[in-house]
């Protein structure tokens, strides 16, 4: 018998998918469906962790502009 999973659709860029996609070869309980390069559904309940986890990695590979130097 078919059995459903309630999902959010994901729409984001590639770079962002790519590191979603990484969390999921992890755990394999992240994506239900890719669908394409900008799109994915996930289990509803992972949407939370997901922001989470990206606002993480996000922070390790942000790197805020120096400040210019005054040009007087």
């Amino acid at each position: 018998m078919p059995r459903a999973i309630r999902g959010v659709l994901i729409e984001c860029e590639p770079a962002i998918k790519s590191i979603i996609m990484h969390l999921d070869s992890q755990t394999k309980d992240i994506i239900i469906e890719d669908i394409d390069d900008t799109r994915l559904v996930v289990k509803e309940n992972m949407v939370e962790i997901i922001k989470a986890k990206l606002e993480e990695r996000l922070k390790e590979t942000y790197r805020p502009e120096e400040p210019l130097a005054d040009s007087d």
